[in-house]
């Protein structure tokens, strides 16, 4: 699995994550719960990952709906 994306920001990665199912790529979301070690604060980022396979399609898809959150 690779990140595709890294944000704090939850609306921007479940609209990334939804966007990529609805193309029947699978995400997962990595580091959902971290901000409680943080006090809950949001201040860890975190990850949309994909599979290897999938990430050209993945990445290709998101820079097109999401060009200012994509590295």
């Amino acid at each position: 699995m690779r990140a595709i994306l890294k944000t704090t920001d939850v609306v921007v990665i479940d609209y990334a994550a939804n966007l990529l199912s609805q193309e029947g790529i699978e995400s997962v979301v990595f580091d959902a719960h971290a901000s409680i070690m943080d006090g809950s604060m949001g201040f860890l980022p975190r990850r949309l990952m994909v599979a290897d396979d999938d990430f050209p399609r993945a990445e290709a898809l998101l820079r097109a709906a999401i060009p200012e959150h994509m590295p």
